[in-house]
């Protein structure tokens, strides 16, 4: 990988990879960042929640050009194959170009291109001396994967730049000038356990192997949610092999399509190979229903030791009536280009907590959209199919969508400079993913901003991959634009 053009931006990923860097391990990196930064000899600083600002004095003669602001975001989202041994807080990244030479992906897990390719692509225009460019600032914020917390927490003046260039996109050739706003709901389920019925036998049910993805970038491809799976199974075997649900989880992160899921269920001992067939007939119907688009889904049974408590039977059906009622996916599309989504939701975790004085089960959403006012059309949807069902919900996280500002004069020049350099214009694109460029336009009235990248696909799952050509014509655009700007 490091053998890659261009070297510099390369030996830079290759560094980040060797640093473990999920969401909310933000030391190891953040310290990696400031000690860059200063290695060069450049004014380094680091807010008091993590974020690093690093400036460079503009190239002679480009001193009066109005400032630019290469931004990106440290962490990566943590995901992997269900047999890969990988603890994201400890081991490195492990990265390799593909045997066609045209990709770089890693060995079961993500490969942090999102953004760790906007990142190395900031510091190796930090570190060339060469580079023609105007007075520049290169931002690298925390924790965007679980909330956009570096960008919510940014302090409104410390940035000087008028322009400012996300490197958080993930089509090469496609200049993003708006996106959806988001916000979380979590919606809390406790209860009083009760003994299990004696007799009964338990079987850890799962569903694994599920593609699942980028909840924004790939919401629209129709990819199957396990725990909307998992639980059309689960009323099934309740309403006619008695079934009682224990345990369940589901989903890892707010932001990524759930590929995995599971439950503990006791069922009467006698009725063990009716539920058994029973799984057999789910994985069959649910590989017939995503034909072409899950190749790698599996739907297991196994038996377990059998737990001495579950949960009650009316929260038991009234969480399973809720899960099936929450929408996931597509909830609506822009009618004036109806190949951009509007709208959208993500049934994202699921997770029982048991303790000695606590069981509670969490249920967390992220709602997406371009429009306030069907985000929260959408919320009030979520917020009843649990509050029916006895729930607490709560929201948080929420964090505004990016108007597009199509008369700046940022891509006037970004659309010429891509023009010259390539010989096409570039796709003017609005994203249904969130971006940090709203949250930090909010605080910056007036900056001028563009987010864009080299190609990666499958991010946010163990399928992640980066185009090497692409991120040759990612970075020989960025260096053209910063001397146009």
């Amino acid at each position: 990988m490091k053998n890659q053009e261009p070297k510099a931006l390369w030996a830079s990923f290759y560094s980040l990879t060797q640093i473990p860097r999920p969401s909310g391990k933000r030391k190891e990196i953040a310290d990696f960042l400031v000690n860059y930064g200063k290695s060069l000899g450049l004014e380094t600083l680091q807010d008091e929640i993590g974020n690093v600002l690093i400036r460079k004095p503009a190239s002679p003669g480009m001193e009066n050009h109005p400032g630019v602001i290469l931004q990106g975001h440290m962490d990566m989202v943590p995901q992997k194959n269900s047999d890969k041994v990988f603890d994201f807080e400890k081991d490195a990244i492990q990265a390799y170009v593909e045997d066609n030479g045209e990709w770089v992906t890693a060995d079961g897990t993500t490969l942090g291109a999102d953004n760790g390719i906007g990142v190395a692509t900031a510091m190796a225009i930090l570190a060339d001396k060469n580079a023609v460019h105007p007075p520049l600032e290169a931002l690298f914020t925390i924790d965007e994967e679980t909330g956009m917390y570096g960008a919510n927490d940014l302090k409104a003046g410390w940035l000087k730049g008028k322009y400012l260039l996300n490197l958080d996109s993930e089509t090469e050739g496609e200049l993003y000038v708006g996106c959806a706003g988001g916000v979380d709901a979590t919606a809390t389920f406790a209860y009083q356990p009760v003994e299990t019925e004696e007799g009964d036998i338990a079987l850890r049910v799962e569903v694994k192997g599920c593609k699942g993805g980028h909840s924004g970038c790939d919401i629209h491809l129709q990819r199957a949610n396990a725990i909307k799976l998992l639980f059309r199974f689960l009323k099934d075997a309740v309403a006619n092999f008695e079934a009682r649900l224990a345990y369940v989880e589901g989903g890892s992160l707010r932001n990524a399509i759930p590929r995995e899921a599971a439950a503990v269920i006791t069922i009467p001992a006698d009725s063990y190979q009716d539920v058994q067939d029973l799984v057999d007939r789910y994985e069959d119907l649910f590989l017939s229903e995503y034909d072409g688009v899950e190749t790698d889904l599996h739907f297991t049974a196994q038996e377990v030791e059998c737990p001495k408590k579950e949960m009650p039977e009316d929260v038991q059906d009234f969480l399973i009536h809720a899960v099936t009622l929450c929408p996931h996916g597509v909830y609506r599309v822009i009618p004036e280009a109806p190949d951009i989504v509007e709208t959208s939701n993500n049934l994202a975790m699921i997770r029982s907590q048991i303790s000695e004085d606590k069981c509670q089960i969490e249920v967390q959403c992220l709602t997406r959209s371009s429009v306030e006012s069907r985000k929260e059309e959408l919320q009030s949807v979520i917020q009843s199919a649990f509050s029916l069902a006895g729930a607490e919900v709560k929201f948080s996280g929420a964090y505004p969508g990016w108007k597009p500002n199509l008369k700046s004069r940022l891509l006037a020049t970004m659309k010429s400079v891509y023009e010259k350099e390539f010989g096409t214009e570039p796709r003017v694109v609005i994203i249904h993913a969130g971006l940090e460029c709203g949250i930090i336009g909010a605080k910056y009235e007036g900056m001028e901003m563009i987010s864009f990248g080299p190609t990666i696909e499958h991010p946010h799952s163990p399928d992640e991959r980066v185009n090497i050509a692409t991120v040759q014509k990612f970075y020989r655009f960025v260096q053209a634009a910063l001397q146009q700007l």
